[in-house]
């Protein structure tokens, strides 16, 4: 894989990030950056004793510190140099986009299959400055109109997280079953240890028994 490179508002999401008082672990699981990748980026900050939780450090004041810090990150010629390597795929990032690949992907394939060496934020941005146009035209979409009431419903399922079961004193996996109805976009959720047939049927007559009304699709 191609070495990342980091930008200003890279720099400024992971020490807001940071300061906000999320741990390192952490910073390192929602960001996918190496963790002595981030030791190296908050050194200057710890080192000038700012802490997680002090006072709240808004976005210039962090580009500041960053000017500073990372003067290589900070120059907008430097910066500059990302945009060429990504113009030359102009194309291929065109056909992946109406593909519907979401800009964190087109940034990864630019890095792993044709080593580009831009971050994710800085192809999002050169995908706002260049093909905007061409996006918006491509996630235009045409209202269905009305549906008939008792017509349709539509169901989903996710998970809520672990919670805590008092019955068997022990941690369980809780999942949401959810289900909107079409017509007038009633909103039912009810929390699960597991979705199957039986859940669907009986939460589909808790909310007709609830709503008055029965789904046909």
């Amino acid at each position: 894989m191609a070495r990342r490179s980091f930008d200003v508002f890279d720099l400024i999401e992971l020490l807001t990030h940071w300061h906000a008082g999320r741990s390192q672990r952490q910073l390192a699981d929602s960001l996918g950056i190496d963790r002595k990748t981030i030791a190296k980026y908050l050194a200057p900050a710890i080192a000038e004793s700012l802490t997680p939780g002090g006072e709240p450090v808004g976005e210039a004041a962090w580009a500041g510190h960053i000017a500073r810090w990372f003067p290589e990150v900070a120059d907008p010629g430097l910066r500059a140099t990302t945009w060429p390597g990504i113009e030359v795929h102009r194309d291929l990032i065109r056909d992946w986009l109406k593909a519907q690949v979401s800009a964190a992907t087109v940034a990864q394939r630019l890095r792993d299959e044709h080593g580009v060496a831009a971050s994710e934020s800085s192809v999002r941005r050169w995908i706002s400055a260049n093909l905007s146009e061409d996006t918006t035209r491509e996630k235009v979409t045409v209202a269905r109109g009305l549906v008939p009431a008792g017509s349709e419903a539509q169901i989903d399922y996710g998970k809520l997280g672990m919670w805590f079961d008092p019955v068997s004193g022990r941690r369980v996996t809780v999942w949401a079953f959810v289900m909107v109805l079409a017509h007038s976009r009633h909103l039912f959720v009810q929390p699960v240890r597991a979705c199957q047939v039986n859940c669907v049927t009986g939460c589909g007559r808790l909310l007709s028994g609830h709503s008055g009304s029965r789904s046909g699709n």
